[in-house]
């Protein structure tokens, strides 16, 4: 075997994450060194990003993009496993998961109507050549990330959108940094005026007794094998059977339903923390019953190394996901892409701050700036904000996101319908509107309990 710096395979992927590790502990120090950069309250690892991006962009360090959203990919699974590991999880009933995913469907259906209603305005207005539908792409860019926003803006590309790829994609950065700048405002709001504590502050050097790393009955440190070595196999057994689990499901939609293959395939593998996070509650499961039938008589689990692993896999995945950003030509859409941006940013933080605090009361500012953070840019960016103000994740926010992302994409589906239609014909575009107002109603009448003055008379009727 070739041990040189010829084997690329051998030596390109620790020559990456030896990069991103540097700028990370670079990061670390400009942290603490300088003023302004600790002023505002800008995590390292998203320093470490935007670092990253700038080196990459001009040509000083070469990192593939691939390799960044590799890292990125596996780091949301790894980190989500790491989490769901936990012992001392949250319970809540079946309606909290499917007030989630409405809340984030809702959230992506607001998002469309505003996104619609600048490009039919600007169509009929200053720029008659818009592409009407132009506007689907906001909550595709801000809602999903670059992953849809380049598919849907490549099909009305196809459809007579000219520049409708770069046009999501450059959506997609610009939400990523809404989430960024407006949610480390907003963090560091909570940090100065209500008491919230930074990550930095969280664990103070000596601080981890043997109570906060060691709970009751777990394996003990005098063991033969080290406990981070078991934590660590806990969670890459887990994303092996992961791995087979989603295998397994593709292929039996190949074989089953051919025709549904080519769209529920990829977002199988798409949304891999999902199914990640769900085999590890079922490991975790099967791990307490064995206890509780003596069959094991340790817990394995260590929440403290578990949440360690979780940020590890999340820093290198915000890193990853910042630097990949890539803000393409816009090709004089200028005007369509900073209204949709901005305005995207302002009605996503006030639509979902409104249902965060109505939906969860007892955790409203943790769940508001991961589900912002995720609603402009990308899971990651909604981690990113949590680990500001939650870095323990004592509350279920971090949680949420999995199990909304998860019922979400039963409320999505109809969804695909306003993604056909609307390019077809104006009669088509602005049925879609309607439909889209009448969906995002219905929706928020689930999240908020509302029910009709009939239906309310009636159950009081029957008390």
């Amino acid at each position: 075997m070739d041990y040189s710096s010829a084997n690329g395979g051998l030596w390109n992927m620790f020559v990456y994450l030896g990069i991103i590790a540097g700028l990370l502990l670079l990061g670390s120090v400009l942290n603490r060194k300088v003023r302004w950069i600790q002023a505002s309250l800008m995590p390292v690892s998203a320093l470490a990003g935007l670092l990253l991006l700038i080196l990459r962009n001009t040509g000083l360090i070469e990192v593939p993009v691939s390799v960044l959203e590799m890292i990125t990919y596996h780091g949301i699974a790894l980190g989500f496993i790491a989490l769901s590991l936990r012992t001392s999880k949250d319970s809540r009933g079946g309606s909290y998961a499917f007030k989630s995913g409405a809340l984030i469907v809702s959230t992506y259906l607001m998002q469309a109507l505003v996104g619609l209603a600048i490009s039919v305005l600007l169509a009929y207005t200053f720029m008659p050549g818009m592409f009407k539908a132009a506007g689907i792409l906001l909550p595709m860019a801000y809602g999903q990330g670059p992953g849809q926003a380049n598919n849907v803006g490549s099909t009305y590309e196809a459809l007579g959108f000219a520049g409708g790829r770069s046009f999501g994609l450059s959506l997609a950065a610009a939400g990523y940094v809404s989430a960024c700048l407006v949610g480390l405002w907003y963090t560091g709001y909570l940090v100065k005026k209500k008491g919230y504590q930074r990550t930095d502050h969280q664990v103070i050097s000596g601080s981890v007794t043997l109570k906060v790393f060691q709970d009751d009955n777990e394996v003990p440190m005098e063991e033969s094998v080290d406990r981070l070595s078991t934590q660590v196999a806990l969670v890459l057994l887990t994303y092996l059977l992961t791995y087979l689990v989603t295998l397994g499901l593709s292929d039996l939609i190949t074989s089953a339903v051919p025709g549904l293959a080519r769209t529920l395939t990829p977002l199988l593998w798409g949304f891999n923390f999902i199914t990640g996070s769900a085999v590890a509650m079922a490991v975790g499961a099967v791990l307490k019953r064995l206890r509780a039938k003596k069959v094991m008589t340790r817990q394995y689990q260590n929440n403290y190394l578990l949440n360690r692993i979780s940020g590890l896999a999340f820093d290198l995945m915000i890193v990853a996901g910042i630097a990949s950003i890539d803000i393409a030509d816009l090709r004089g859409l200028w005007v369509p892409f900073t209204l949709m941006s901005l305005a995207g940013a302002w009605t996503t933080f006030v639509f979902v701050r409104r249902l965060t605090r109505s939906l969860t009361p007892d955790f409203a500012e943790e769940s508001f700036v991961a589900m912002y953070g995720m609603l402009t840019g990308t899971i990651s960016s909604g981690v990113l904000l949590l680990r500001q103000i939650d870095p323990l994740y004592k509350t279920p926010a971090a949680d949420q996101l999995v199990i909304g992302s998860g019922t979400g994409i039963l409320f999505g589906a109809p969804m695909l319908i306003l993604i056909g239609f609307a390019p077809q014909s104006e009669a088509m575009l602005f049925l879609s509107i309607v439909l889209c107002a009448v969906y995002l109603c219905i929706l928020m009448a689930f999240i908020l309990g509302w029910r009709p003055k009939w239906l309310r008379k009636a159950k009081e009727k029957k008390e």
